[in-house]
């Protein structure tokens, strides 16, 4: 991977339309993104781009691209984990239709809460819209947009409802998940100031989605995992969900000490 670089993403519009109008266009797209908007203290869905950006004549600093590019990978990143989790586990596809995924792995999310799949949905909405908004912000100041595809190297799992067209940046097949967000939650102290926390429980090398149909059966009757779960491959199926769970848990707590991990 060390040969590889982040590469120009092809970016096509109309001849006629001026950068700003591109940008405009993408924003009046995402604008909706309840996530985002808080995270920039928006308070209303009627503010433009001109509440955040700069006039178009100002170029961006070097650091400032730096800065805008880092942000835009990480979101990739992000949103590429986030599509794996909703191919299998979400509500609605990336059509915004009825999403059939996989629906033993639909059962035993709902089990953790009932409105899992809707927030799996939402959540990769957003990480999908932050990386195409950086990228139009970029684009709209005629600096380059971020592009990683050439990395996409992972397979995806063979389970039913994965995109099987689709290479992977993540690895959530053999999974390590750091669990001391649990701790750091409840602490006034500040990971990114030093501060350490111990680990809740060990999950290492483990699935956080199923891995193929003959271990984990799409099919099985949802009646297998009502409580006390006792069907092996209902179980298995569990402990795959309780793994997502808590990397749920990791990725939310984060915060800013998200960023080296993700890099």
């Amino acid at each position: 991977m060390k040969n590889k670089s982040i590469s120009v993403v092809p970016f096509e519009s109309n001849p006629t339309e001026s950068a700003r109008e591109v940008l405009d266009s993408t924003w009046g797209r995402l604008i909706r993104r309840r996530k985002f908007l808080q995270g920039v203290g928006l308070g209303t869905a009627a503010a433009g781009t001109g509440t955040l950006f700069a006039e178009d004549g100002n170029r961006l600093s070097r650091g400032d691209v730096a800065l805008l590019r880092l942000a835009a990978a990480i979101e990739l990143i992000e949103a590429d984990l986030w599509q794996q989790y909703n191919e299998l586990g979400g509500a609605v596809d990336h059509s915004d239709q009825p999403n059939a995924g996989n629906t033993a792995y639909i059962a035993a999310l709902k089990n953790l809460d009932g409105d899992m799949p809707q927030y799996i949905s939402d959540n990769t909405d957003d990480e999908i819209s932050h990386a195409a908004f950086l990228n139009a912000y970029l684009i709209s100041k005629s600096e380059q947009p971020v592009n990683l595809d050439a990395f996409r190297t992972l397979s995806p799992t063979k389970a039913t409802g994965a995109n099987q067209n689709l290479k992977r940046l993540t690895n959530l097949q053999a999974l390590n998940v750091d669990t001391s967000w649990y701790f750091r939650y409840r602490s006034t102290q500040n990971p990114d100031l030093g501060a350490i926390f111990p680990q809740l429980l060990n999950i290492t090398n483990q699935p956080a989605i199923p891995l193929n149909d003959t271990e984990t059966p799409p099919g099985m009757s949802l009646g297998l995992f009502q409580p006390p779960i006792t069907d092996p491959a209902a179980r298995r199926m569990q402990a795959i969900a309780n793994t997502a769970g808590f990397h749920f848990s990791f990725i939310e707590q984060g915060g800013s000490s998200l960023y080296p991990v993700l890099l």
